[in-house]
């Protein structure tokens, strides 16, 4: 009996150690696009993945919370103003995040509109 319990245990360890050491390759060449970057789990988000080398494309509500976060980044994140409440707010930001992109192209995920 102990024993299965010692090899559910080392087995639990070893998933989860191996999960912890994927790793995404050719991090310099990944764009993200990050929504609500004033404060929270964005601002968070957004200067973590800008220290681990991404070109992260930040979205703010206000300009005082996209100069408070370049502040702490470096030139790899750039930002744009958004209000995720207006359409034409979001159809620029759009045009803006597919300007930056280019022609790498881009996957749409979590985005409603209407």
């Amino acid at each position: 009996m102990w024993l299965y319990l010692a090899v559910l245990v080392v087995l639990y360890y070893l998933l989860r150690w191996s999960r912890e050491r994927q790793v995404v390759s050719h991090l310099q060449n990944k764009i993200i696009f990050i929504t609500g970057c004033d404060s929270g789990f964005g601002n968070q988000l957004a200067r973590q993945l800008d220290l681990r080398g991404l070109r992260v494309l930040a979205a703010c509500l206000t300009e005082q919370g996209a100069k408070q976060l370049r502040n702490q980044t470096s030139d790899r994140l750039q930002m744009v103003i958004l209000d995720v409440t207006k359409t034409d707010s979001v159809a620029a930001a759009t045009e803006w995040v597919e300007e930056h992109v280019g022609d790498r192209g881009m996957a749409r995920g979590s985005l409603s509109i209407g």
